[in-house]
């Protein structure tokens, strides 16, 4: 496994290792690599900042590194990718307890989030083939339609003209939140930030449908207060 970008000149296992995965935007695009995202489109979707072009250039360099293969359309990681699992959800477990607090406002991407979320969804208990559920921020004109045809789920941003099983209501920060493990999903209902809308069978599914983030076990939910309580 080798690097053909300059080094820090240090024979050093770590030093090494920064050499591969050291660039701005590795790390994360290896976390999405790690949760299952593989074809180029859905890691530019996932990654907004990221230019398609950077994004093309760091797949490359894994693939010399021996990180990932690319197999038709897809890239999949390696022994060696797959390994940096711990590493990385560990540096995760590390953020969330050093350095995550508040969101700022320019973290807080309503699309981003929902693409983050159409991946971890389990509809398996709903009845029929197609599951539609919508999500409607209150802080954010924008609509967004998740789309599960026999457990494979799409991101729609125009409405895909279907009937609509369960909507979403929240606020970007309170729904970011829930997702990342700071608030719990009982805690947002109860206080009304997060609201589940249409037939009870379904709404009272929607906790174990809703799965969270990979990252929401390692956050404190107890250093998250209420709005009102916070502004005191």
């Amino acid at each position: 496994m080798t690097s053909t970008t300059a080094g820090y000149g240090q024979y050093c296992p770590i030093s090494r290792a920064l050499d591969v995965l050291g660039e701005r935007w590795s790390l994360l695009i290896l976390r999405d690599l790690l949760i299952g995202t593989s074809r180029f489109n859905d890691l530019a979707r996932g990654l907004p900042g990221l230019s398609r072009s950077l994004l093309a250039k760091r797949l490359r360099h894994f693939e010399r590194a021996g990180l990932i293969d690319k197999v038709g359309t897809e890239y999949l990681l390696t022994a060696a990718g797959q390994e940096l699992e711990p590493i990385l959800f560990g540096l995760g477990e590390w953020g969330a307890r050093w350095t995550f607090g508040e969101p700022q406002p320019e973290e807080l991407d309503a699309g981003l989030l929902v693409w983050w979320m159409h991946s971890r969804l389990d509809t398996s208990s709903f009845p029929g083939k197609r599951h539609v559920l919508c999500v409607r921020f209150t802080d954010d004109f924008r609509r967004y339609w998740i789309v599960i045809e026999s457990g494979i789920a799409s991101v729609c941003d125009a409405d895909p003209g279907y009937p609509i099983d369960v909507t979403i209501n929240s606020d970007i920060d309170s729904l970011y939140q829930v997702w990342l493990g700071r608030i719990p999903l009982s805690h947002a209902m109860r206080t009304g930030r997060v609201e589940f809308h249409g037939p009870s069978a379904l709404t009272r599914r929607m906790p174990s449908v809703l799965r969270l983030s990979p990252v929401a076990g390692y956050s404190d939910p107890s250093a998250v207060r209420d709005p009102v309580t916070r502004a005191s």
